[in-house]
């Protein structure tokens, strides 16, 4: 990998996370104003393709999104539209540094269902920091507790679940399918549902709720694009920790917007579950270098 590439990689990866911020705190403002979560999941996906069909128009056209692999694609798109729904329930109900946090056993999921679907092979080191990270989430969600709703913390948690899952997935249809073709294709066969699911639960709102549902639409499209990118650009490896910073812009958001700061348990376990997020990263990291070399020598 160029090393001329790797600071743009990262600086898109940056970008993205702040774009993700600023679509989830869209997401509490739409909520708030008397938008539901289907009116919020339309809107996301419908920009989106709008914007992601703009970019292909514009690049490599219309052949370039050619698939022979739509079963794959449309897995995919129940996947992660359920994973989507899961997430958007996560960040209505939680303040945005919990929904965060929470989100962040996105490694831990997709640890375990590498071990169990895809038979990858798994040493202590990563055991150890899946039984860390769900340590983390017990700190920050303290059940029994009432800082904040346990079935936001569960919602949160089955988004984090379904994100591995379309990851486990993706790591399949990337085989032959371009990013940008992924993207589209989940896009546009999320709006099937969306669109019959929207006719029935759309309402009319005031013109500040349409700007936050229209915020939502085109921040996850262009999160979505400059996500893309920073993987086109650089190694997981490096790109990936990048996301941890989110944490940073959803306590700055979440005290800006909602007069909201993340509870003193957050502060305790937020740590702990990047630590494991990170290490399994690294951990992932050194074992395709290892099987690099194993292949080289």
């Amino acid at each position: 990998m160029p090393s001329d590439r790797i600071l743009p990689a990262i600086g898109m990866r940056l970008l993205s996370v702040v774009i993700f911020a600023l679509m989830n705190s869209a997401i509490k403002l739409a909520e708030r104003h008397g938008a539901s979560v289907s009116e919020i999941l339309f809107f996301r996906q419908f920009g989106a393709c709008l914007l992601v069909s703009g970019v292909i128009l514009a690049g490599p056209g219309l052949p370039s999104i050619a698939t022979k692999r739509l079963p794959a694609h449309v897995v995919r798109a129940v996947v992660g539209l359920s994973a989507m729904a899961f997430t958007f329930n996560g960040i209505v109900a939680l303040p945005l540094a919990e929904a965060t946090t929470i989100g962040f056993t996105v490694p831990v999921f997709a640890t375990i269902l590498g071990a169990l679907v895809l038979r990858e092979p798994t040493g202590w080191h990563r055991w150890a920091a899946v039984a860390t990270g769900f340590a983390g989430v017990l700190i920050v969600a303290q059940p029994g507790g009432d800082h904040f709703p346990l079935w936001g913390a569960g919602c949160a948690l089955a988004g984090a679940f379904g994100t591995a899952s379309v990851s486990i997935l993706l790591r399949q249809i990337g085989k032959t399918e371009s990013a940008l073709t992924t993207v589209f294709w989940f896009s546009a066969l999320s709006l099937v549902p969306l669109s019959v699911i929207y006719a029935r639960a759309a309402q009319s709102h005031d013109l500040v709720t349409w700007a936050c549902l229209a915020s939502v639409g085109i921040f996850g499209g262009l999160a979505q694009i400059a996500m893309t990118t920073s993987l086109r650009l650089g190694p997981v490896s490096v790109v990936v920790p990048m996301d941890y910073s989110s944490l940073l812009w959803a306590t700055l958001l979440g005290w800006l917007v909602f007069d909201t700061l993340p509870a003193k348990a957050t502060w305790f376990g937020a740590p702990v579950i990047v630590a494991s997020g990170l290490y399994i990263v690294w951990r992932e990291h050194v074992r395709r270098r290892e099987e690099t070399d194993r292949a080289i020598a």
